[in-house]
């Protein structure tokens, strides 16, 4: 029997590392995924295991390789953004691949922005909203002045899409959209690296920058088939729609961030939108795409813990409910704010925030989780807002894990009546879009 077609896509994501085969009409045939345990650095400081991730996506793919059922034609990735992998002239990893959470000399932050015009001047010319290391680009700064031992043996500082393309082809190269994710390496006024990069030395580490539908080829070893150079996940997720609509909207992906995407919105960056965690991404051909971010999956995640500790439930309780109005209308009457949240600053978007949660003065677990989801998607909403002022849409799609989640949508569209809230057809919208890359030109 002939062999199907098929277009692999690895999908990198800070949680679960996926791998995925698309067939010719690319729907998907064939996944698998795994999770790794984070390596400590050398400050003790969790960071991605890069190492087992090589190990785990050379085995993988080489069993496709070998499927009786599949024939891979093509080979692309999707990745995680604010992550740089550091190497030497062979392209082996020199440092770990550190976790964009991991604190910042506060002393030699400051010394960067007073060296580069002042905080939000910087942030306004670079779209990054100030984020320390999730503003990737700094991270060599940090390596050049906090580690110099380990800085003096980097070469090249590929962003995780990239090395991910290079651990199967061999070369290094840049791409638009992990360069403009909030990494404070682009000057989005001239549409250049910025000055800091080139004053620092830094540019010659960049490797050169191809458009994001380039194709390379796998090692001979690995069977010579065409190669995409990657796609930051988020940049990915967006293409699947664009290829599909015609009329404007916006796209809500959701995971350990929601991401609010405007393809449609050119405005520039206020001071204030940035303070909101509000910038501009790069397309895959390098044009400004206003977004805005919220950390709300790891802040759904903790909340729910809490909760399931206090009543001592089971996992995933919360997800037998189902949205139900009466309790809407219940949450929204409460007159005070009622969730401490951890990640979240319900101030930074003029909402009214609670100190912390006080579960015992909940009648049982729903209410709670109303409750917390009640004023979650005021944030939400919020965030969304900014992405939609100046350029707005009759049309939000959905996407990644929140869409599975009713009482979520349902609230979203109570606080959004004007638009029309899709669950999304594409929930692994990351992966297709890296698909769709490596099939534009044939």
């Amino acid at each position: 029997m002939p062999k199907i077609p098929v277009t692999a896509v690895f999908d990198i994501g800070k949680t679960n590392k996926k791998f995925f085969l698309f067939d010719e009409n690319l729907k998907e045939v064939h996944n698998t995924y795994t999770r790794l345990d984070a390596i400590p650095d050398e400050d003790g400081f969790p960071s991605e295991p890069i190492l087992p991730l090589r190990e785990w996506m050379l085995d993988t793919f080489k069993q496709a390789l070998n499927s009786p059922e599949f024939e891979i034609k093509k080979l692309n990735f999707s990745g995680h953004g604010a992550s740089f992998v550091h190497t030497d002239e062979q392209g082996e990893p020199v440092t770990p691949l550190y976790d964009y959470l991991k604190p910042f000399p506060e002393e030699l932050l400051e010394r960067f922005y007073a060296e580069n015009g002042g905080k939000m001047a910087f942030c306004q010319k670079t779209s990054s909203p100030p984020l320390a290391m999730l503003n990737s680009g700094l991270q060599i700064y940090f390596l050049k002045y906090a580690k110099p031992e380990l800085f003096k043996n980097v070469r090249h500082c590929l962003h995780l899409p990239q090395y991910l393309s290079l651990i199967f082809t061999g070369k290094m190269v840049s791409d638009y959209t992990s360069i403009g994710c909030h990494t404070g390496l682009w000057d989005f006024e001239k549409m250049d690296y910025h000055d800091w990069v080139k004053r620092e030395g830094i540019e010659p580490l960049l490797p050169p920058i191809l458009p994001g539908n380039s194709l390379l080829k796998t090692k001979p070893e690995l069977g010579g088939i065409p190669c995409g150079i990657g796609v930051h996940d988020s940049s990915g997720a967006l293409l699947p729609y664009l290829k599909q609509e015609t009329k404007p909207f916006a796209l809500l992906s959701t995971g350990t961030w929601a991401i609010s995407i405007n393809p449609f919105n050119k405005t520039s960056l206020s001071e204030s939108e940035l303070t909101k965690d509000c910038l501009q991404f790069l397309s895959i051909s390098g044009q400004p795409i206003k977004i805005s971010r919220l950390f709300i999956g790891e802040e759904h995640k903790y909340q729910v813990d809490e909760m399931y500790a206090h009543w001592k439930l089971p996992l995933g309780t919360y997800k037998k409910l189902r949205f139900d109005e009466s309790w809407y209308q219940k949450v929204c009457q409460q007159s005070k704010k009622r969730i401490g949240f951890h990640y979240l600053k319900p101030t930074d978007y003029g909402l009214e925030k609670s100190d912390s949660s006080n579960w015992s003065s909940f009648s049982e677990f729903t209410e709670a989780y109303y409750t917390f989801l009640h004023e979650l998607t005021d944030i939400q909403v919020a965030s969304l807002q900014l992405v939609l002022d100046g350029a707005p849409v009759t049309r939000l799609f959905v996407d990644g894990g929140f869409n599975a989640n009713s009482i979520f949508l349902e609230m979203l569209r109570k606080k959004l009546p004007g638009m029309e809230i899709i669950p999304s057809d594409f929930p692994n919208g990351s992966a297709l879009g890296a698909a769709m890359l490596v099939n534009m030109n044939s």
